[in-house]
């Protein structure tokens, strides 16, 4: 069985090792220098009907929306810290961290612990940076 785990950590470690270049190469920094800067165009807004520029909608951090995604990242990593634990209890092997970690009750709560305090840091700059779409879509991912 150890075989069949080595086999899965190395296709892992191959997706991700393929897939990093492949992104890497849509983000650019700078254009090439061989393009020359394009002239600036001059924005005439319409008037009217025609204008389809939505308001930004701010809200509140601590929204009761917020407070629904935080709560089911709560739940999702107390319910993955308590089907880790009767997975090790029955004997299996944790592959995405230590059998040691796992094993030691305080440290593993503290580790899911902090993965909720870190997907609710994230929400929190989406928010604080304008970006409310990823503000809530950073909760809905982590436990969906």
């Amino acid at each position: 069985m150890p075989r069949a785990e080595e086999l899965l950590k190395l296709r892992l470690i191959l997706l991700l090792a393929l897939a990093t270049p492949t992104g890497a190469s849509k983000v650019c920094a700078q254009a090439p220098a061989t393009e020359a800067p394009a002239p600036p165009q001059a924005v005439v807004p319409t008037a009217g009907k025609n204008q389809t520029k939505e308001p930004t909608r701010e809200h509140r951090f601590w929204d009761k929306k917020n407070d629904w995604l935080f709560a089911g990242v709560g739940a999702a990593r107390t319910f993955d810290y308590f089907s880790t634990l009767n997975l090790r209890r029955r004997g299996d092997r944790e592959i995405l961290v230590s059998n040691d970690l796992v094993d030691n009750h305080a440290a593993f709560a503290v580790v899911e612990a902090a993965g909720t305090g870190v997907s609710i840091g994230a929400s929190y700059l989406f928010h604080r940076y304008g970006h409310h779409r990823l503000e809530r879509w950073t909760s809905i991912v982590h436990f969906g």
